[in-house]
């Protein structure tokens, strides 16, 4: 008996992990031909070396684009096997030999455990880096991409009370056509510093300008004064005047939680942002072991309609939880919920409805 459990449990971890690695080549492949399609224009115009664009980016294209689509793909592949077996009376033949429906989910939660850390491992570390050179790569060669590392208008929290707005600075020059470094006591302006044609000096850690404005607020009463020779220090790291989104992307894990805690001293209002992309590098991969439940459950039965049948209710299924996440995230973000409580209640919810689905399963 131990033997023959030996070989069902090598016979559906070699189903699930093949189906799920042929299906993930497969859609890698399609996507890399249209993606190549769509921008070809901007690869010729902007002469990027063939050698760029394989190994540069495609080659850091590929982990972002496995880990956006795990969950699904997992959920696709389970419900796709598992339905052709459920069909070809394997699954009653499984459960009729004396193997238990919970034993038969063994193999199940073993290659869902081989996923969810590969997916952790390109999460925590390999996708950072690989978007760092994806996003350089875009910054340089895709029209859409150009000046993609950096906002036309930043607007930061330096310390509580204290915030610096900077418009249009230019990562190659280091110049800014305009910068404001603006102090509040109680919700209300009590100073100002406004300068044109600044200069960022990133040894120093300095802003610069040929001349700048000081106003100072009283009440409703305002003056200034016009002064020369502006240089100025500001709690601002050079990376900080990024984009916020690639900025985080580009960050491992241990660079994150270092991030947030600057920014919390700092009290910025984007803590939740980066709160909600630090606990998704673990949610998400963690959503194997629910989506892989939810598949076997569900695909298990023998129903009229067969695979097809399956798989239409899988791919709601994953509309579903793809849609929930993206408003989960948005909750987050607007302080509507707390980011931890925002990104895990997708997977809450859904292992309700698994272990729902669990209880109907055939035993």
């Amino acid at each position: 008996m131990n033997l023959k459990i030996q070989i069902l449990d090598r016979y559906i971890i070699k189903k699930f992990l093949g189906t799920y690695f042929f299906t993930i080549g497969l859609i890698i492949v399609v996507m890399v031909i249209f993606d190549f399609a769509e921008k070809l224009d901007d690869f010729t115009e902007l002469k990027a070396p063939l050698s760029q664009i394989a190994f540069k980016y495609y080659l850091n294209f590929i982990p972002y684009f496995i880990n956006q689509f795990s969950g699904l793909i997992t959920f696709i592949a389970v419900i796709f096997f598992t339905s052709k077996m459920a069909y070809n009376t394997e699954v009653i033949a499984i459960l009729s030999s004396g193997v238990n429906f919970k034993r038969f989910l063994y193999p199940y939660f073993l290659s869902s455990l081989v996923i969810t850390i590969v997916s952790l491992v390109l999460n925590l570390f390999i996708i950072p880096v690989s978007n760092q050179h994806r996003i350089d790569f875009e910054s340089q060669y895709l029209k859409k991409g150009s000046r993609v590392n950096f906002e036309k208008h930043i607007y930061r929290q330096i310390i509580p009370g204290t915030f610096v707005y900077i418009r249009d600075y230019m990562a190659q020059t280091k110049r800014a056509s305009f910068f404001v470094l603006e102090s509040y006591d109680d919700g209300a302006i009590v100073s100002s510093l406004e300068a044109e044609k600044v200069r960022f000096d990133e040894e120093t850690q300095r802003w610069t300008a040929s001349e700048y404005v000081q106003r100072y607020f009283d009440g409703e009463i305002e003056y200034f004064e016009r002064k020369s020779g502006m240089d100025t220090m500001i709690n601002l790291s050079s990376e900080e005047l990024g984009k916020v989104s690639n900025l985080i992307q580009t960050m491992n894990y241990s660079e994150l939680n270092n991030f947030i805690k600057q920014q919390k001293s700092k009290g910025s209002d984007m803590v939740e942002v980066f709160e909600v992309e630090k606990y998704s590098r673990i949610a998400y991969p963690a959503a194997t072991f629910v989506l892989s439940l939810i598949g076997v459950s569900l695909s298990s039965r023998k129903v009229r309609g067969g695979t097809g049948l399956h798989i239409g209710i899988g791919f709601t299924l994953c509309a579903v939880y793809i849609l929930m996440m993206k408003f989960a995230e948005e909750f987050a973000k607007g302080g509507v919920l707390p980011p931890l409580l925002s990104v895990w209640l997708p997977n809450i919810l859904f292992a309700v409805i698994a272990v729902y689905l669990y209880k109907k399963a055939p035993k």
